[in-house]
């Protein structure tokens, strides 16, 4: 009896390693608490700059995502540029393309064709001649909706695979792989 009490007090505890704001940011976003969001994902990404730059451009995309859904379109998009150029100055050009066209139809879909175009324009600037071909298994893993670390939307399409069954949560880093 003690043994089982003791692992849902550890289950419970979460990954220590995820910061805590996170966390709140992933549940504000969640929540539809976009103006907490935004600022909490803007904050994560100014320090993830120095300290974890692999993750910034996801933060500042999120970022971006909130500022928009909470009406501060101009804070919104000028934290999507910013995370987009960041993958393009990190040489990550695919993932730059996947997370731009999802943001170009996210844009559309609220009416803001200048944003959208302005990110049309940044990505055209940004891109190689050629993007190399990527390898994918024929059918790939079911993957939960939602990070068990912090939380966070794993999306189908912005997710970057590690291998054939693991894909990484682009906000914290945790693997993810198929519930079975």
């Amino acid at each position: 009896m003690f043994r089982r009490r003791g692992q849902r007090l550890f289950r419970g505890m979460g990954n220590p390693s995820i910061p805590p704001m996170l966390q709140r940011a992933n549940q504000w976003m969640a929540d539809a608490d976009y103006s907490a969001a935004a600022e909490a994902y803007n904050q994560l990404a100014k320090g993830a700059q120095t300290r974890f730059p692999q993750r910034a451009p996801f933060l500042f995309m999120q970022a971006g995502r909130a500022a928009i859904l909470s009406g501060q379109v101009q804070a919104g998009v000028a934290d999507l540029r910013r995370g987009l150029t960041l993958l393009a100055d990190q040489g990550r050009f695919q993932r730059m393309q996947a997370f731009g066209q999802q943001v170009l139809e996210e844009l559309k879909s609220r009416g803001l064709n200048v944003e959208a175009d302005e990110i049309s324009d940044l990505l055209n600037a940004n891109s190689p001649q050629k993007l190399p071909a990527e390898s994918a298994p024929a059918k790939k893993p079911i993957l939960p909706t939602h990070c068990p670390s912090c939380g966070g939307a794993v999306r189908p399409d912005e997710i970057e695979w590690l291998d054939y069954i693991t894909a990484e949560c682009a906000y914290c880093g945790s693997p993810l792989r198929e519930d079975t």
